[in-house]
């Protein structure tokens, strides 16, 4: 019975997404829905970035076994991330009325600048997308007790969400994300009041979570408990800013206000729903500890999933795997879209295809999507990380060459090509070392490459105005 509820949801989810490619007429239409998204529609598609497979499995499954310091990447970076960019980015992003987030380096520094970005923000993605990808195919895996493999689908759900986003593009994404936030919400809270009454109680479940240590967040020690732990806040936080589909989810608001106060409602509905699976999971090591207990240890990214099928009614299994599937595949699709946009209107539009029309860049769009799936799908199937490694590793190659070109160039009047080009440069120079050289130190090779990004920043956009006071001083003279 749970595979044929899950199949009438694809089904539908499919169905709503072909419905909103009626309402794409063009490439803006495709990429920021028109900018025409109200505040509820904008709220769950900022909620939605975040809450994907990650969420309700990486995040759960960490959390059970490190603690609250163990995730503080995710939800506390990610949802801080959501609302600091909503607060003061999107209100200067919004105004600019771009396309993407590589046509604000190219206005800001150059060409030479929106290419290296572009390409750095699309290897990032790769990650991200192929945690999404590895969770379809788990969820198919169960659901449908092992008769479809793993392997299987992961090609099942990619080729779902390319079905509906290849032709409905954000409009598609957005309308998903309103009726998969709904769904979330209904599925995870109706479980949780199911299960907690297994566990004995919300408030059986907290204080035995604190008293195993689990609820405390910062570390104890000295600086070498505090540097990793603020590497991996500052990740998700400042690394996910620079996204396209974090700028696609505010630009494509109807106004500057609304996408303001879209990003931060979403930011603060993710930190309060991202608990939930982190509460499930923990209440199944109450519920039954020896079997729990050992899955922790071989593979606790199954313990949320095997809870609900072992001590939920058919009910609470529809609801939960209705909700995941949503929180992955809202995810899954905007995050297809993002790079594929950017690469059709960041490289090949401006490198390779210059004299396109809107039609033939809609179709590229397409095509680059298509072939991006294919991509992930074969990186998804190859890769042995977590789902919630994947997830924190995306981002930190936006963490240290992309956010201070972004921050600095709308924030500070000084900042030049020459600074842009050397932050990144001594950013992603400096981060891959470390990850080579010193990779266990202490000091986060992203942390390390973000302050090296600052330090290029600063260092090549005042030389010039140094080398002309130089040269006026030598003249007079």
């Amino acid at each position: 019975m749970l595979i044929w509820f899950v199949v009438l949801y694809l089904l539908f989810s499919i169905g709503i997404g072909l419905y909103a490619s009626t309402r794409v007429h063009n490439s803006r239409d495709f990429v920021v829905a028109g900018r025409h998204l109200p505040l509820p529609i904008v709220t769950a598609t900022v909620f939605a970035t975040w809450f994907g497979a990650e969420t309700v499995l990486g995040i759960s499954a960490t959390f059970v076994k490190e603690g609250l310091g163990g995730v503080v990447a995710d939800p506390f970076g990610a949802s801080m991330c959501l609302i600091i960019a909503g607060l003061f980015f999107a209100p200067l992003l919004y105004r600019m009325n771009l396309l993407t987030i590589g046509d604000y380096y190219r206005a800001r520094y150059g060409r030479n600048v929106e290419l290296i970005m572009t390409v750095c923000i699309m290897i990032s993605y790769l990650g991200w997308v192929s945690a999404q990808v590895t969770a379809l195919g788990l969820v198919f895996n169960l659901v449908s007790g092992g008769v479809v493999t793993q392997q299987a689908g992961m090609i099942i759900g990619v080729s779902i969400v390319l079905a509906y986003t290849m032709f409905g593009g954000m409009w598609s994404v957005a309308l998903l994300d309103f009726v998969q936030m709904t769904v979330i919400m209904a599925g995870m809270l109706l479980i949780a009041v199911l299960v907690s009454g297994d566990a004995g109680g919300v408030s059986n479940v907290v204080s035995h979570a604190q008293a195993s240590g689990k609820l405390q967040l910062f570390p104890s020690g000295g600086h070498e408990a505090w540097i990793p732990f603020i590497g991996a806040a500052l990740t998700m936080m400042l690394g996910s800013i620079p996204q396209q589909d974090v700028f696609q989810r505010m630009t494509s608001a109807k106004d500057e206000k609304t996408a303001v106060r879209g990003s931060v409602l979403g930011g603060v509905l993710y930190f309060a729903f991202a608990f939930v699976p982190m509460f499930l999971a923990y209440s199944a090591t109450l519920i039954d500890p020896k079997l729990f207990g050992e899955m922790i240890e071989s593979d606790s990214q199954m313990v949320l999933p095997n809870l609900i099928l072992l001590h939920t009614p058919l009910v609470a299994q529809v609801f939960f795997f209705g909700a995941l599937l949503s929180a992955i595949m809202s995810t899954a699709s905007a995050t297809l879209l993002a790079p594929s946009v950017m690469f059709t209107e960041n490289i090949l539009k401006h490198f390779a295809l210059k004299h396109m029309s809107d039609q033939q860049m809609l179709r590229t769009m397409r095509i680059i999507m298509l072939a991006f799936g294919i991509c992930v799908l074969w990186f998804a199937l190859n890769s042995e990380l977590s789902i919630f490694r994947m997830v924190e590793n995306a981002y930190k190659i936006t963490l240290v060459g992309a956010f201070v070109p972004l921050a600095f160039g709308l924030y500070w009047k000084r900042a030049n090509n020459q600074g842009a080009l050397l932050s990144i440069a001594m950013g992603l120079m400096s981060w891959g070392s470390m990850e080579i050289l010193q990779p266990d130190t202490y000091w986060p090779p992203q942390l390390v490459g973000l302050l090296m990004s600052v330090a290029g920043m600063l260092i090549g956009s005042l030389s010039p105005n140094m080398m002309r006071r130089r040269s006026h001083a030598h003249s007079q003279i």
